[in-house]
C-alpha cells in the first residue's frame, strides 16, 4: 500500500468537494491547523494509531485538533477517513490538501530571517517584492536568528537569498584558508 498515493487521492477528492461547496478556504484553515497539531503534539499520532480508542473518540480528537469551529466538510471528511480505517495517514492527507490548495491558488511560502526584529513595513515591502517576482500570493513569515549577526536571509519557493553577515564572513574565511 502506497500511503503517499492514497493520501493525495483523499486530499484531491476533499479539494474538489470543497471547491464544489465553495468552502476550500475554510477547509484549508482546518487542514493547516490539523497538520500543525500533529507537529506540536506528538501524542496525537499515538492516540489516533491506538486500536483501543473508539472511532468516536478519534473523531473528537481530530475535529478538536482543527480548531474551535471546523467546517462541516472537514468534519465529514474526518468521519469518512475513520470509517474507511485510514486515520493513520490523516496527517499526510492534511499536508497533501495544503499543498494542493496552495498550488491551485498559486500561493508560495516565504520566510525572512533577520538578526533583529524588523518593522511591519519592512516585512510588507519584502512580501510585496516576492509577490511581484512570483506573480502569486505569498504566505510570509519572519523570524529572528541572532547567529546570522546582521543582514537577512530571504527564502521563497526554491529560491534563497543569503545576505547575512555570517555567510559573508564564512565566505571570506573560506577564501583565506
Amino acid at each position: 500500500m502506497d500511503v503517499g498515493v492514497i493520501s493525495v487521492r483523499y486530499a484531491r477528492a476533499l479539494l474538489k468537494s470543497a471547491q464544489a461547496q465553495k468552502c476550500e478556504d475554510a477547509v484549508y484553515q482546518d487542514m493547516t491547523l490539523l497538520g500543525e497539531a500533529y507537529l506540536k503534539v506528538p501524542q496525537l499520532r499515538e492516540a489516533i494509531d491506538n486500536p483501543m480508542l473508539s472511532a468516536s473518540d478519534k473523531t473528537k480528537l481530530l475535529t478538536t485538533a482543527m480548531g474551535d469551529k471546523p467546517s462541516p466538510l472537514s468534519q465529514e471528511f474526518v468521519k469518512l477517513v475513520i470509517k474507511e480505517d485510514r486515520e493513520s495517514i490523516m496527517q499526510l492527507m492534511a499536508a497533501s490538501y495544503v499543498t494542493l490548495y496552495r498550488k491551485d491558488k498559486n500561493i508560495i511560502r516565504g520566510r525572512l530571517i533577520t538578526a533583529v526584529p524588523v518593522s511591519d513595513a519592512t516585512k510588507a515591502r519584502m512580501q510585496k517584492m516576492v509577490e511581484t517576482k512570483t506573480q502569486g500570493t505569498v504566505e510570509f513569515e519572519s523570524e529572528t536568528d541572532e547567529s546570522i549577526v546582521g543582514g537577512f536571509i530571504l527564502e521563497y519557493d526554491t529560491y534563497r537569498l543569503d545576505c547575512s553577515v555570517k555567510s559573508k564572513l564564512n565566505s571570506i574565511l573560506k577564501r583565506l584558508s
